[in-house]
């Protein structure tokens, strides 16, 4: 029982930490929205810690990518809300490339979520080559973000 008190409260710091670090560039205004470089440094950060994690320390890298990745769904709240916010000065070819992005944005994160599952439960044999996918998953994430801003924020308005 201590040990799994031990254990929660790590993650709670762990989790209080993560999104004290990103709420100085996280806000759900237009004005203020998250740029792609905030996330590909993000993104750098969390892979790199990831590699340093090894089978033993699988649970700590469970915590640290769910962390990462809580705070990348709330970001793609706000760049949904930045989108809506902006739906009436926008024409309707870049409407229809904002909305097809976003769903790019979020099938891209179903695969990051299908890797972290495997992340969780993954065999000290496994563990590897399931960090590799998780990494490329979460990578190719940051890529879907990338076009998803600017889609939103392209120049093509009414």
């Amino acid at each position: 029982m201590k040990f799994m008190r031990k254990k929660s409260y790590r993650f709670i710091i762990l989790l209080v930490v993560g999104l004290g670090l990103a709420a100085p560039g996280f806000s759900v205004t237009a004005a203020d929205a998250v740029t792609a470089q905030d996330i590909k440094r993000e993104t750098t950060e969390l892979l790199q810690a990831l590699k340093a994690y090894s089978a033993e320390q699988r649970d700590e890298a469970v915590e640290h990518s769910n962390a990462a990745l809580d705070n990348l769904d709330q970001r793609i709240e706000a760049l949904e809300t930045q989108m809506l916010d902006q739906w009436d000065d926008m024409d309707q070819a870049a409407r229809e490339k904002g909305r097809a992005s976003l769903q790019a944005l979020r099938e891209q994160r179903t695969r990051v979520a299908e890797w972290f599952g495997s992340l969780k439960s993954s065999s000290a044999s496994a563990w590897g080559h399931i960090k590799q996918g998780f990494s490329a998953a979460y990578r190719d994430l940051q890529g879907a973000w990338e076009n998803s801003e600017q889609e939103i924020n392209s120049e093509e308005r009414k």
